[in-house]
């Protein structure tokens, strides 16, 4: 299953790529944060049309979200790619931008209930689909160095559950892209 939706995304990325005219490419290394993870990434931005960006992103997301979640301590990782657009308001792909983006994780959680007369534990592995809108600014840095300050906002769903229900719901994650532009 998680072949497929690589698969997918890796497909959908490559038809992008070879519709586009093309502009510059941003090979770029992306860490978010939100208040109970962290996602760290690498990052491929395809620039098209004067405005406009498609991306994928191969990342990591290391979770921690206590006693926040659906049980007293939830704590896991997982890998994941994301793909995404966005559209910068002026030409040259620079400055400030919004865009829209899709994330599949496919996450283990160990949790553990111990507030409780008899204490619980166990393990969930889940399939997370978290579409999230983004705002961000794009400052070229010179040698074609680039940095990206960005805001995120969206959801994580659990689609999927093998165990006990973890964590979901409203997300806001901060970010920042440092890479080249080739």
């Amino acid at each position: 299953m998680k072949l497929k939706y690589c698969l997918s995304g890796l497909a959908l990325f490559a038809f992008l790529f070879a519709q586009a005219q093309r502009g510059p490419v941003d090979v770029d290394f992306e860490l978010q944060a939100y208040p109970t993870g962290l996602i760290p990434g690498v990052r491929v931005d395809l620039n098209v049309a004067g405005k406009n960006a498609a991306y994928l992103r191969l990342g990591y997301q290391l979770i921690d979200h206590r006693d926040l979640g659906k049980h007293m301590d939830e704590k896991g990782s997982g890998l994941g790619f994301t793909l995404g657009y966005k559209r910068y308001i002026k030409s040259g792909f620079q400055g400030l931008f919004f865009g829209a983006r899709n994330d599949i994780w496919f996450n283990k959680i160990d949790w553990e209930d111990f507030n409780i007369v008899i204490a619980r534990s166990g393990t969930t592995k889940i399939t997370v689909v978290q579409p999230t809108a983004e705002a961000g600014y794009l400052f070229e840095l010179g040698n074609g160095w680039i940095f990206a300050p960005t805001l995120a906002f969206g959801f994580e769903i659990n689609v999927k559950t093998k165990g006990e229900p973890t964590g979901e719901g409203a997300i806001v994650l901060l970010g920042l892209n440092v890479g080249k532009r080739f």
